[in-house]
């Protein structure tokens, strides 16, 4: 399974290896795990200070395509249920080199917060080996376990697991449960994750006792296009900055295929965020990830509270949150929520082999979900609201090639049903006649559209009703030396080289504003002359 360059370029990630990592597998009988022991034998052989061993230890391991990672002889609580290919194999290069002593890549205030961890926490996590989202929950948890032997994280490929997949009922993924209960459905984020541990034990302590930053010239929230350039803009300048995000890539990283950005003919998601960030390590731009801000204070010098409790004091402060998927916000949608609604194609397709789903939007997301699915579902219905479909003409043109895609315009979905825990059917409304129909289908794929990430600045600067933040040409917003820019504003047409071109347009803007301002005399500020 592992090829000649997949091994020497492990062989390479592994050198610098400080502590001997075992990978355990346990004993008994699988058609697929002969294919797992050579997968695990050929992966150890790559560096003296991997081993792999297969014995008996049901305590730690659920069935013969279970193995785990020992550190010097000890359990440090990952363990892999199936063959980490695809999209999860870094993971388990990570894991490995996390065990090792490789440095994680967490703030100080992450750290702090589950090292403080004291209550044993199990987490499962489901994937499909075709998810490009499940890897960041997979790779989350595991460092979570290296940093505290109270935290254990199991990734479950759900195909190689069907009994299991049934009896919990789990139609999407990643699907996470904790000590035996579900914990979170879909795409979740580092910065999520620890807002949800931190709801469920209170007592876990907030960064306070983290370093203090000195003031900065230019604090960027949001680490998607629009943040990532604003912050390099402001980095140019020979600004003080800071770049908070609870993930790097944003929205782009969800997106498998990009050919729109002008000069780039063709690269995915995965490979604009990491050559984001690759561009940003040039210049000295503190970065604050896996973080949200929690609240602004106003003022000459405006104040910030990080999830980690850490405060942050900046001049100007440029607000790129960009925007996440619109729920369609009708019964039975957020129930139903990894049980057959799902907002991810790509992730969550392949559990509806073979059956029937809708997807819930006539524009270009909608048309192109259509298309994606077609190919493995039995049939695809598209539910457009309005009269006409909103998606490009060759887009449309597809999807009415395929037999097995019909597009009802017009409609309006009214509920999505479920029987047994499961989606069972949509009922919709005839928006002409006014009748009240139903079709029986398992899946329902909302692509509706992208609601700004705002939430946290109501009272902090002026909001549409739809709440896209107001800016003017220029990026400012109603409060003066805070600007926007991004989806989360109000320029029209989402697309990453503009959301790139406002970034860079608002930290210049930032940059005039703090000429004509001026330095504090107690500021420390580097601003540029």
């Amino acid at each position: 399974m592992l090829t000649p360059e997949l091994l020497n370029a492990l062989k390479g990630y592994t050198a610098g290896m400080k502590n001997r990592v075992s990978l355990v597998l346990q004993r008994g009988e699988h058609p697929k795990r002969s294919e797992l022991a050579a997968f695990l034998a050929d992966f150890a052989g790559v560096s003296e200070n991997l081993s792999f061993e297969e014995r008996d230890v049901p305590e730690h391991l659920r069935s013969p395509l279970s193995f785990m990672l020992e550190v010097d002889g000890e359990p440090n609580g990952i363990v892999f249920s199936g063959i980490p290919g695809g999209h999860e194999f870094n993971s388990l290069v990570l894991a490995v080199l996390h065990s090792s002593g490789t440095p994680l890549k967490l703030d100080a205030g992450i750290v702090n917060i589950i090292q403080n961890i004291q209550t044993p926490l199990n987490f499962e996590v489901f994937v499909s080996l075709s998810c490009h989202n499940c890897p960041d929950v997979v790779q989350a948890l595991n460092q979570f376990a290296t940093l505290n032997p109270a935290v254990s994280s199991e990734m479950i490929d759900g195909g190689l697991y069907p009994e299991l997949i049934e009896q919990r009922n789990i139609q999407g993924v990643p699907s996470v449960y904790l000590n035996g209960e579900p914990f979170a459905n879909g795409k979740i984020d580092t910065a999520r994750l620890l807002e949800k541990l931190m709801a469920i034990q209170p007592a876990l302590p907030a960064n306070n006792d983290a370093p203090t930053l000195p003031l900065q010239d230019v604090t960027v929230i949001g680490g998607g296009p629009a943040g990532v350039s604003a912050a390099i803009y402001a980095a140019r300048k020979g600004l003080k900055v800071t770049l908070v995000a609870d993930r790097l890539g944003g929205q782009v990283k969800d997106t498998l295929g990009i050919e729109n950005l002008i000069s780039v003919p063709k690269t995915t998601g995965s490979e604009l965020t990491g050559a984001l960030l690759t561009h940003m390590k040039d210049y000295d731009i503190t970065l604050k990830e896996h973080l949200r801000v929690d609240s602004i204070e106003k003022g000459d010098i405006k104040t910030l509270t990080l999830s980690s409790g850490e405060r942050i004091e900046t001049r100007t402060l440029i607000i790129a949150t960009g925007a996440q998927w619109r729920e369609l916000g009708v019964p039975g949608e957020k129930e139903n929520i990894g049980n057959g609604v799902a907002y991810c194609p790509h992730c969550d397709g392949p559990f509806f082999k073979g059956k029937d789903v809708a997807v819930i939007g006539g524009g270009n997301s909608g048309i192109e979900a259509a298309l994606d699915l077609a190919g493995i579902v039995k049939s695809v219905t598209v539910f457009e609201f309005l009269p006409e479909l909103k998606a490009d003409k060759v887009l449309v043109d597809q999807a009415q090639k395929r037999e097995n895609i019909t597009i009802l315009k017009n409609v309006a979905t009214k509920q999505i049903l479920a029987e047994n825990s499961k989606v069972s059917a949509i009922e919709y409304q005839d928006r002409s006649s006014g009748e009240i129909l139903t079709r029986e289908l398992a899946g329902v794929f909302v692509q509706i559209g992208l609601l700004p990430n705002s939430g946290f600045l109501k009272g902090v600067v002026d909001l549409t009703p739809y709440g896209e933040v107001i800016i003017n040409e220029r990026g400012q917003t109603s409060e003066a030396g805070i600007f926007a820019c991004g989806d989360v504003t109000t320029v029209p047409y989402k697309q990453i080289v503009i959301a790139m071109g406002e970034g860079s347009k608002a930290s210049l803007a930032a940059f005039e504003y703090l000429l004509k301002k001026g330095s504090p005399k107690e500021s420390e500020s580097s601003l540029a002359a």
